[in-house]
């Protein structure tokens, strides 16, 4: 069992900025030095970081900030994944007018870090059409020079254990190939 968050230092910045938890709390929870917790409040490190919704990311819960934020003396507890609830957020939604600019960044991150990630995924992933990842793949996509890679997990596409999945997925299909 995971005892810290994903990334430490994104979730803190993200704690600090939008719950009322002690420094010490974030700190215990994120398995960092409470004075580091300080100094990310006080803009000190972490400056320009980006926080790390860890509800979002299924590693706490509303109720726990909550529970903890009533009792400065509580320590935060890691949320166990729930399978089934994760396999019911795994069905496509709507993606709001906004957001949907940055689906091509999305794709461009997944092609940057696993080039060999079949378009079938990475449309499963994303939301997306195969038109449109391969545009990308080919570098012939209509706004190719305006795209920036972003982590579609940050940016709200996918979770990050369907993340997870595909890449453990394509992993195995790569030892697959290797062995034959």
């Amino acid at each position: 069992m995971v005892t810290t968050p994903i990334m430490p230092h994104g979730t803190a910045v993200w704690l600090i900025e939008n719950t009322a938890l002690t420094f010490e709390q974030i700190a215990d929870f994120c398995g960092l030095h409470p004075l580091e917790v300080r100094a990310i409040a006080d803009e000190q490190v972490a400056t320009g970081m980006i926080g790390v919704d860890p509800i979002a990311t299924g590693q706490l819960t509303r109720n726990e900030i909550d529970r903890c934020t009533k009792d400065p003396t509580a320590k935060l507890q890691m949320a166990i994944p729930d399978m089934v609830l994760a396999k019911q957020k795994s069905k496509r939604k709507y993606t709001p007018l906004l957001k949907r600019r940055d689906r091509p960044n999305a794709i461009a991150w997944l092609l940057k870090y696993y080039p060999e990630m079949s378009d079938a995924a990475v449309c499963a992933l994303v939301s997306t059409t195969k038109a449109t990842v391969q545009a990308i793949r080919n570098k012939t996509h209509a706004r190719m020079h305006e795209l920036s890679p972003k982590d579609p997990v940050l940016l709200g596409f996918c979770s990050q254990m369907d993340l997870d999945t595909a890449v453990a997925a394509l992993k195995a299909e790569e030892k697959k190939h290797q062995e034959a």
